[in-house]
């Protein structure tokens, strides 16, 4: 039997949008039935976005109309679109620390009875709304004293004390451990159950294989397709979001793995990781994986000079090297993309000029002074070489796409001369387009004879790109497995072990 109009709580129609000199949104439909994940997926600039800011009211469609069961209606703003029960959970949390869960979810409509905020009451139906939902956390609790998850979990409490009925969730993993996530997948699962319809965008094609009951791809500001999530294979989403076939999703490396150039031996950090031994060769990805917790960023930290090691002993170039700082770390090299590029990897309010030059001002002195046109033309040509998609290299940081913010950070340790390149997860967060650049472009720097420490939490990406494999789990080294050992289940057995 197939779907009658009113079995669908949502119709976008024909929509498009422009914007001065861009046309975002061309010609789009979507449809989402009740009860549903419908997933939402293409690269940074499909048009992923700029759709879902329609259905939520903050911009107006050039053209189109939307139906929400079946009768024509027009969202004028953010909160017509919450009475008419859309929500919108953000990727980046949209939350007052220093308040309570209660006066976040109930923020600008806190009741009030003879004139006074009932606060009681505020509370005892903001824990109503959290028992439903067995969520783990009291309505009093201050939000800063919850974890990531616990905070994505009050902007859907939020959402829903709307009464919402269309929920868009806007990656609403990529902060998450992967507790985390199964917690959030245990809540969209009952959220289904009560007809609450979902709107899922995530780059992570394997939560939308696990949760979605329908896909639609767009690219460029139009669906390239839309069918029932079980009737596309991966490789299948790939090439349609990125229009291109996809012949392997992991470019191969053409080149010799040459002498070591990296020695570590013993390094501990007391309680946190102990007696890690490895050795990196120049040409060479090793790849360290773990789960969450098995120590791989604290060993990366102690390398850099991030973090103090107790004990152990590092040697660079067969010469036996002492790193207690950052700066050290970097005179010695070693460069570290972190994993939160936002936070530690980017100035966000500099331009890309500054972002990468800021390694490295000795190299574009004059005299005792900064050459202004050594800097622009110096970091321009890096920007080039690693295809930064930018309007000009005064352009923010903050206005850069996930993939592009990337790029610069790599700009930023490539323009430092470094040797030894550690990156901690670094597609975090980017669409398979850009993944793909990055990996392109971690293999170039292996083949310029760079060595690369890459720890990422998803196994396929530390199998596809590794040429060797470095096993932690509670803080500790538990295997190597060369290239040919390093499967899955290999892996997670040896991952598991602490």
């Amino acid at each position: 039997m197939g779907y009658k109009m009113n079995d669908y709580i949502l119709e976008m129609r024909n929509i498009t949008k422009t914007f001065p000199g861009v046309l975002a949104l061309d010609d789009v439909s979507l449809k989402v039935k009740k009860g549903e994940v419908h997933a939402l997926i293409g690269e940074n600039g499909a048009g992923k976005s700029t759709l879902m800011k329609i259905l939520n009211g903050v911009y107006q469609a050039n053209k189109g109309d939307i139906f929400l069961n079946g009768v024509e209606t027009r969202i004028k703003d953010t909160t017509d679109a919450k009475q008419k029960g859309i929500g919108l959970v953000f990727q980046e949390f949209n939350l007052v620390d220093s308040l309570s869960v209660s006066e976040n979810i109930f923020m600008n409509r806190l009741k009030k009875t003879k004139g006074r905020i009932d606060w009681k009451g505020i509370d005892k139906e903001a824990q109503k709304l959290l028992d439903g939902y067995e969520f783990n956390f009291s309505a009093t609790e201050k939000v800063e004293n919850l974890s990531a998850a616990q905070k994505q979990l009050v902007e859907i409490a939020k959402v829903l004390s709307y009464n919402a009925k269309i929920v868009v969730m806007d990656e609403p993993t990529s902060s998450l451990t992967s507790n985390e996530t199964e917690i959030l997948f245990g809540i969209i699962e009952k959220l289904k159950k009560e007809s609450v319809s979902i709107i899922f965008i995530s780059h992570k094609l394997e939560e939308v294989f696990r949760l979605c009951d329908t896909t639609t791809v767009l690219r460029d500001g139009k669906v390239i397709d839309t069918k029932n999530t079980k009737d596309f294979s991966r490789d299948e989403i790939i090439e349609k979001m990125v229009g291109r076939s996809v012949s392997a999703e992991y470019p191969k490396k053409q080149c010799e793995i040459g002498e070591t150039i990296l020695k570590v031996e013993g390094l501990t950090r007391k309680g946190i990781v102990n007696d890690i031994s490895f050795e990196l060769h120049r040409g060479e990805i090793l790849g360290f994986a773990g789960l969450v917790g098995s120590g791989r960023t604290e060993t990366a930290e102690a390398i850099f000079g991030a973090e103090k090691m107790d004990s152990g002993n590092i040697w660079i170039n067969g010469k036996k090297t002492e790193i207690h700082s950052t700066s050290q770390g970097k005179s010695e090299g070693i460069g570290l993309l972190t994993e939160d590029r936002k936070e530690t990897g980017l100035v966000l309010n500099y331009d890309l000029v500054k972002n990468i030059s800021i390694t490295n001002l000795e190299k574009i002195k004059k005299r005792r002074f900064l050459s202004k046109k050594k800097e622009t033309e110096q970091t321009t040509a890096l920007s080039v070489e690693l295809n930064v998609k930018t309007p000009s290299m005064k352009q923010l940081a903050m206005n850069l796409s996930g993939g592009n913010q990337q790029k610069v950070v790599f700009a930023k340790w490539l323009f430092s001369d470094v040797e030894i390149l550690i990156l901690d997860e670094p597609t975090r967060g980017i669409d398979v387009g850009a993944k793909y650049e990055i990996y392109q472009l971690m293999n170039k720097l292996a083949e310029s004879g760079k060595a690369i420490i890459m720890i990422s939490s998803e196994l396929p990406e530390v199998l596809g790109m590794s040429d060797r494999v470095v096993v932690l789990s509670g803080g500790e080294k538990v295997g190597e497995l060369s290239k040919f050992e390093a499967t899955p289940a290999a892996v997670m057995a040896l991952a598991v072990k602490n």
